[in-house]
């Protein structure tokens, strides 16, 4: 065995020593902000729970016995003249994921401890977000009142669509409204210098960015597994 081969399993064997001694010691073995730490927990509790809805509704869908409606068809939306597939959902998907974008600004403009650019952007994505949101509930009473589609009925097809549907963009729904909630909040802090009178750290704009990203990402899936499919 080489000279360095040597050194670098020595070098393994004592890190993993450390590790175990800091462990052992209650120390902090890895030099992670706390809060980071207990989002990405919560992320990733949140990640089982979308999975288990995206994986139940494929379940459904595949063991139905009537007819699945077609996605293209149901959220199609008239613009005066012959309805747009999908369209209302594509301008959502445009304006989650230009929000994911203004948020990445804001943690880098967070970091770099401009406030003034860090609050701006931050209203932005929240507003952003509210559109969203706002888009939803037309979808929702659209679906509700025009088309007669309840949890436990569908007149278009399998009744299993509207509980699918409510179910799981509903819970998408309130992530989005919890996070435009939290962004206000974190926002309105930045402006008021509430973080620079605590040692000036702007680590909480990255924690909330990351709340945001996964709301994001989840949206794709969504997008992709109920409104494609």
């Amino acid at each position: 065995m080489s000279e360095t081969s040597v050194s670098e399993t020595q070098a393994l064997q004592e890190g993993l020593a450390g590790v175990a001694s800091d462990f052992s010691s209650d120390r902090q073995s890895f030099h992670v902000h706390w809060g980071k730490a207990m989002m990405w927990i919560f992320l990733l509790s949140d990640t089982f729970i979308f999975s288990s809805f995206l994986i139940g509704y494929m379940t459904v869908r595949m063991s139905a016995q009537d007819p699945w409606p077609l996605t293209s068809e149901v959220f199609a939306l008239s613009m005066g003249g012959e309805p747009i597939p999908l369209l209302l959902i594509a301008i959502m998907t445009f304006i989650l994921i230009t929000s994911s974008g203004t948020m990445a600004l804001a943690v880098n403009m967070g970091y770099a401890k401009e406030k003034k650019k860090t609050f701006y952007l931050m209203l932005i994505t929240a507003i952003l977000g509210a559109s969203f949101v706002g888009m939803q509930v037309f979808e929702w009473s659209k679906l509700i009142f025009d088309e007669g589609v309840r949890p436990w009925a569908n007149p278009m097809g399998a009744s299993q669509f509207g509980a699918a549907f409510f179910m799981i963009t509903g819970f998408h729904g309130m992530h989005v409204s919890g996070g435009v909630i939290y962004l206000l909040v974190v926002a309105f802090r930045v402006k008021n210098g509430f973080y620079e009178r605590r040692g000036n750290d702007y680590s909480i704009v990255e924690i909330c960015g990351l709340y945001w990203h996964f709301v994001d990402l989840v949206w794709v899936f969504i997008f992709a597994f109920f409104y494609l499919w």
